[in-house]
């Protein structure tokens, strides 16, 4: 129990920071000697009110036509995605967009090194909010939706706060099916509620630090964390 109290606290205090990458960090930590029918709906009940807590935190910082259309896809993504992993290598697609989203943090954090602003392109950010709408709804992917959002919110605010209204579109969704598909039962209920205070106390953290550090090292943070999630996707489906 030591080791899911410390995935606790770090993955909700990086997620109280950034927004997201908490289930990375949780799974990080615990993948050595639990298998992910164990960890994941864990990290599920214990994330869902934590993204209702941030979009309220956040309310005021919500862009709307941003993260009702990311919904919308992530649920169509959802549809589709069990007759798509049954006839697709789901290693090598996540390898493949593991790459794709270390590429685009890579460009972002040298993007944000320059000092002259570049114009984004309508159509290329299209194209990465259709994918990273599909792919979360389809694999749990976070990191392009991440890259999609930080490219069209002003500041780390409005990143964690339309980041977190799709989440809590997707996790509302996923608890339906696991609960439905006995994925979620009693036993995990109740190891999620030890750890709601671990959660809370790694969430409040994160929250107070991001109005304590500096906007552009928070962003950087929100980037590097991106490419960690697209180098984490690709080795764990390497090996």
């Amino acid at each position: 129990m030591v080791w899911w109290i410390i995935a606790t606290v770090f993955a909700f205090f990086v997620k109280g920071l950034c927004g997201f990458a908490n289930t990375l960090v949780f799974n990080t930590i615990l993948s050595f000697d639990n298998t992910n029918i164990n960890i994941s709906p864990v990290e599920l009940v214990l994330g869902y009110p934590t993204n209702a807590i941030l979009v309220w935190h956040e309310r005021n910082s919500i862009k709307w036509r941003i993260c009702l259309p990311l919904s919308l896809m992530v649920i169509i993504g959802c549809i589709p995605g069990a007759l798509f992993l049954k006839n697709v290598d789901v290693e090598i697609v996540k390898i493949v967009f593991g790459f794709v989203i270390i590429l685009i943090g890579l460009e972002m954090l040298f993007r944000g090194l320059r000092s002259i602003k570049i114009k984004q392109s309508k159509t290329a950010l299209s194209i990465i909010g259709i994918l990273s709408g599909v792919l979360c709804g389809l694999y749990g992917i976070g990191a392009l939706l991440g890259a999609y959002v930080n490219r069209v919110t002003d500041d780390t605010g409005e990143f964690r706060a339309n980041m977190c209204v799709v989440f809590l579109v997707e996790n509302t969704f996923r608890v339906i099916l696991y609960i439905v598909s006995g994925i979620i039962t009693l036993d995990i209920l109740k190891q999620a509620l030890i750890l709601v205070p671990f959660m809370l106390i790694g969430l409040g953290i994160g929250m107070i630090s991001s109005k304590v550090i500096d906007e552009k090292i928070v962003k950087k943070i929100v980037i590097v964390m991106l490419i960690i999630s697209g180098v984490a996707l690709v080795m764990n489906n390497l090996w």
